[in-house]
């Protein structure tokens, strides 16, 4: 407590003892003294109770150096000053509650303090969580960025994303979600939304196109979770650029229908030219001797159908030399 009149401090003292088994109370009868106190406290207080009157210091410009000394303990004005303007400032700085000593007793004191300790705590966990947020959003390597539902405006982006699309922090905060997107993909995103709102889920994926600032077009894996951001009801999204990955599927696609052309031209063309083949060699004592072929004759089928081979295993080489290079 930090008080030079001993007389409030002993009231103070017995509504806390009405409230509390046993208090520990630590009395500062100045600013210097409060200073010291503070800095050398084996461990932190659960909260300061402070007078706003002391003879080094007082008003505002006690409770902004008593702010910074609290660090996150939770400061409690009590003061028998009636000015509103004061008590507005002093909340707007960080005490958490400002009480008039003609108002106090044992019930309200005891309420002010709780109060403050369960909403300091709770603003340790948020900042935590705030710190932890921004950790994960600003570290990762992969594009991210939070955007108003209702606006579809972005409100924070991530460097990864500056990176990636070349777009300046500054230039997406003045954009929408839609400038990311051609004209032919914006109605894509309109339905998109649509859909999002009558499914009512928290997280959603899907592929979709996003375009750089140079004007690329590329094929993004979207991953969006809703979350509450500086009071609004926002998303945060991850893009991960597929597309790469998505010209590799195509050309192994595009690979495996050529290996399927040449398989149907094995099984096929060079079964027709080779059968020929195989049954000219073996007619070929039979027709010479029965006088149905000469032998010039049969030596021309011979050779035609070697050519046509010959071909056909060309165009199998060349198809395969094409795939192997990545030429189709």
């Amino acid at each position: 407590m930090v008080e030079d009149n001993p007389g409030d401090f002993f009231l103070v003292e017995e509504f806390l003892e009405e409230q509390i088994a046993i208090p520990q109370i630590t009395l500062a009868q100045s600013f210097i003294e409060t200073q010291e106190v503070i800095k050398t406290a084996e461990e932190p207080f659960d909260v300061i109770l402070l007078d706003l009157t002391l003879p080094d210091s007082h008003g505002e410009k006690l409770i902004e150096a008593v702010m910074k000394l609290a660090d996150s303990t939770p400061v409690i004005v009590l003061t028998g000053f009636t000015d509103m303007s004061l008590s507005a400032k002093s909340l707007n700085m960080g005490v958490s509650d400002y009480i008039l000593k003609d108002d106090l007793n044992g019930q309200v004191l005891y309420k002010s303090i709780l109060y403050s300790k369960e909403r300091t705590q709770f603003i340790n966990k948020l900042l935590l969580s705030e710190k932890r947020y921004r950790e994960l959003f600003h570290l990762s390597p992969q594009p991210m960025w939070v955007y108003d539902v209702e606006s579809l405006k972005f409100l924070d982006v991530n460097d990864a994303a500056i990176e990636h699309y070349k777009y300046s922090f500054e230039e997406f905060m003045s954009m929408t979600i839609r400038d990311i997107r051609s004209d032919d993909d914006k109605k894509i995103l309109k339905k998109h939304l649509e859909e999002e709102v009558v499914k009512s889920s928290l997280s959603n994926q899907g592929v979709f196109r996003h375009q750089k600032k140079s004007g690329e077009l590329i094929h993004v894996d979207v991953r969006s979770t809703e979350l509450a951001f500086n009071n609004k009801r926002a998303r945060l999204i991850l893009a991960i650029d597929i597309t790469e990955r998505l010209l590799y599927v195509s050309a192994i696609e595009d690979q495996n229908k050529r290996l399927k052309e040449i398989a149907w031209i094995q099984s096929h063309m060079v079964r027709a030219p080779l059968a020929r083949l195989m049954s000219l060699v073996q007619m070929y004592d039979m027709l010479i001797e029965d006088g149905e072929m000469s032998q010039k004759d049969i030596h021309a089928e011979l050779l035609k159908a070697s050519t046509e081979l010959d071909d056909v295993i060309k165009d199998i080489t060349e198809k395969s030399a094409q795939i192997k290079l990545g030429v189709v």
